[in-house]
Parts: C-alpha cells; sequence; structure tokens
C-alpha cells in the first residue's frame, strides 16, 4: 500500500493551545520535518526543521527576539521567512544557500494548519469545524492527539466503516450490524449515513437525551473530506420524529500523514441540540464522551490498525476480500487516487465545498 497523498491540501499540525509561548514544536508532515513557534507578537511560523549549514534540526534550538530562531549547532538565526539574518561567527557573512523553506501557516477552530502544497493556499479551503468555537465549553469533549503506526488510509477506512462498532468497541459506542446504510458522494465529499429505528437506547446517549431509557432512532453520518478530515454526526430522536427534534454530538477526526506509515491523529467532540441541564450533569456527560472515545480509539482502534499495517506489510499486495460495508472506503480511495494523480499531471482539481455537514 504505497502511500498517497494530495501535497495541494491544508494539514493540522498541532492544535492551537498546544504551541506554547516561545517553545521549538517539531513535527514531521507528509515525510518532511517541521518546526513551529511563536513570535513575540504571538503569531505561529513553520520552518524546514534542518539547518542548511551541518543539517542539524533546528527544534534543537531557541527562539531569539522577535521572530527569529538559532540553530543549537553553530548559532545561524532564522527569521520567519526562513531567511538566515545572523552568522556570529568571525565574518558574519551569509551564505546564498543558508535558507530554510517557510511554510505557510494559520491558526483556525482551535487548530493550527499548515500548507504543504506549492504556491498560496486559501484558508477558506480549510473543512469547516466551527463547531469547535460556537458551542459552550461544557459542551466541548478534550481535545486529543495521538499517533498511529500506520498508512493514514487505513484510518479512514476503518472511520468510514462504522459496521466494525458493536465487534470491536461493544459497550462504549452505538452501532449494529442491521443498520439501513446508505453512501452518497457530492463531488469529492462522501457521506456514509446509518441509521436505526426503534432500537434500545445505549447509555450514552439515554444520559444525553431523555434519560427514561425507551426505544430511540439513532444515526450514524460520516462526512469524509480530502485529504484525511471527518466529523461524525451520530444521535437518537424519538421514534419516528424529525431528526432535529433528537440530541448527538459531532464526532471530530482530523488525520494528518506523518510518513507513509505513521499518523497525526486529532480529535474531539461537540455536541448538539443539547437539553437544558444543570451544569454538573453537562460536565459528567463531557466527561464520560472524553473518556470513552478516547479509550476506543487508543485502546482498541489503534491495535488492530496497526497490527493490520503490518500484515500488509508482509503479504504485500494480496486480493482483499471486499465487503458491502466497503463502498464508502472504496469510493474515498479513488478520490484520493484522483487528487494525487491531477497533482502529478498538473490538471486542475474540482474544488469540493470546505462545508462538509
Amino acid at each position: 500500500m504505497a502511500a498517497i497523498w494530495p501535497k495541494n491540501s491544508w494539514y493540522v499540525a498541532f492544535w492551537s493551545e498546544d504551541i506554547k509561548d516561545r517553545d521549538l514544536h517539531p513535527r514531521r508532515i507528509l515525510d518532511e520535518p517541521i518546526v513551529f513557534y511563536r513570535t513575540e507578537s504571538g503569531e505561529i511560523v513553520a520552518l524546514e526543521d534542518t539547518c542548511p549549514h551541518r543539517l542539524a534540526p533546528l527544534s534543537l534550538g531557541k527562539a531569539k527576539d522577535g521572530d527569529r530562531i538559532a540553530c543549537a549547532y553553530h548559532g545561524l538565526e532564522f527569521d520567519r521567512t526562513g531567511t538566515c539574518v545572523f552568522n556570529p561567527h568571525t565574518d558574519h557573512k551569509i551564505p546564498p544557500a543558508a535558507k530554510v523553506r517557510s511554510y505557510q501557516v494559520t491558526e483556525k477552530y482551535s487548530l493550527v494548519w499548515v500548507w504543504m502544497g506549492a504556491g498560496t493556499g486559501d484558508p477558506g479551503e480549510i473543512p469547516d469545524y466551527s463547531c469547535l468555537d460556537d458551542a459552550r465549553p461544557e459542551h466541548i469533549s478534550t481535545r486529543n492527539y495521538m499517533t498511529i503506526k500506520a498508512d493514514y488510509r487505513l484510518i479512514v477506512d476503518n472511520l468510514l466503516d462504522l459496521s466494525h462498532v458493536p465487534f470491536l468497541h461493544a459497550g462504549v459506542l452505538t452501532g449494529t450490524v442491521n443498520d439501513d446504510v446508505n453512501v452518497t458522494q457530492d463531488g469529492d465529499t462522501v457521506t456514509i449515513a446509518r441509521w436505526s429505528y426503534d432500537v434500545p437506547v445505549p447509555s450514552l446517549t439515554n444520559m444525553m437525551f431523555r434519560n427514561d431509557g425507551k426505544n430511540v432512532d439513532s444515526w450514524l453520518l460520516m462526512h469524509w473530506r480530502p485529504p484525511s478530515y471527518m466529523i461524525l454526526d451520530t444521535g437518537v430522536r424519538e421514534p419516528g420524529t424529525p431528526k432535529e427534534s433528537g440530541t448527538g454530538y459531532f464526532g471530530l477526526h482530523l488525520l494528518t500523514p506523518e510518513s507513509e506509515q505513521s499518523t497525526h491523529y486529532h480529535f474531539g467532540a461537540v455536541r448538539f441540540t443539547v437539553p437544558p441541564r444543570p451544569l454538573e450533569e453537562d460536565l459528567k456527560i463531557r466527561e464520560t464522551i472524553s473518556v470513552g472515545r478516547k479509550y476506543a480509539f487508543e485502546a482498541q482502534d489503534a491495535p488492530v490498525i496497526e497490527a493490520q499495517q503490518a500484515r500488509m506489510n508482509e503479504v504485500g499486495n494480496r486480493r482483499l476480500a471486499l465487503l458491502e460495508v466497503d463502498a464508502g472506503a472504496v469510493r474515498v480511495q479513488r478520490v484520493l487516487a484522483k487528487l494525487v494523480a491531477e497533482e502529478q499531471t498538473g490538471a486542475a482539481p474540482e474544488r469540493t465545498p470546505a462545508h462538509v455537514r
């Protein structure tokens, strides 16, 4: 499974809150080493994490006055454009080759985004995670991060095929094998909708909804937007009533390839249509959602996906036995292959609307 990733895209590097003070933060993205830091004015800078003198990582150095960082090895200083602006040695001359790549970076929706492609990226094309800005703090789960030692496409497949939930996540997340499933595609955006009707209410959504234990209709609507961003709209309603009368949460999944077989994974959840209740109850629900989702992804999904990657490395291009539940994942892989081919041939890609919900 050779790595494929579109480069002309915005990728998540960090939660904004994790880039603090003047610390230097290294991160490998699309197999490129990058160092992130804040200037004295609070803006985030992203530079190639390799000093052009002796190739020492700039992230081993330190932030200097204003917007500069200094290499720990020989003290060369670079500004936010990646230009060497100070050579502390005898003649103080700066060689023409003393420069590094500066990456376009922006903060949006409590996240740090970096443009990995050619030219200038349009921040308006960043997918819509405005729910992180609009919701009350008690309705937003812990902002989590982990790495999974696998090709990012395997994690995309895992999130798109939620038929694994009753097997791998029984008692933690919600889903059945008898869901009514529908796959749709709008441009490059793919949605997999799963509905269950008049079924026992799961414990978490029972707590979030009426807390009466009565049957509900439940839904799982996973929206994927290239290259690797997903929003899961999941919730419950009284059987036969409009979806808007129910309640649930948006499960946010943001994947950034670190290398061919390693992925940065940022995730969180934001509740919607929240019934009024005491603050202490909302805080308890937030904690339950945060703990449950973190456990499901770290302790259940990650070991299986990493074992799957290891086995795929052993067997090579063995033909897979596809099931009906793989329809959404197949569509997504075709979109990714198309986008990569367009970049390689220089064809202008057809843009997908940023709003994916």
